[in-house]
């Protein structure tokens, strides 16, 4: 089979004219809009060697727009941090100012914990 053709799965052959093979690529998670994401802001230390860091979860969306709300939270915090598997790290205990720059920026936000 060539490689640029898709990877057809279970049907060789129908007859059906609306009939639409499914293929093995995965599906695109679409990113859901600021107003409807529920994101969640802690403080996390746990298996961290007892630093402290703010801890974002609950985005719904691509990898890529994570990663983009994560390097403003880490430029308008002035620290570093990571941005992976739907949630953002932030060094250090910047609770206050990630949930005021979320809800500035339309994000429904609210701080859990403490």
């Amino acid at each position: 089979m060539k490689k640029d053709q898709p990877q057809r799965q279970g049907v060789v052959y129908s007859t059906n004219s609306d009939f639409s093979y499914q293929t093995n690529e995965p599906t695109e998670a679409t990113t859901l809009p600021p107003q409807q994401q529920q994101l969640r802001v802690q403080l996390d230390k746990k298996q961290r060697g007892g630093k402290q860091v703010t801890l974002i979860t609950g985005f719904v969306g691509r990898e890529e727009d994570l990663q983009t709300l994560g390097k403003l939270l880490k430029t308008k915090c002035g620290v570093g941090g990571s941005a992976k598997d739907g949630e953002v790290v932030i060094q250090g205990d910047f609770r206050a100012k990630v949930l005021e720059i979320l809800l500035k920026e339309g994000y429904k936000a609210k701080q859990i914990g403490g």
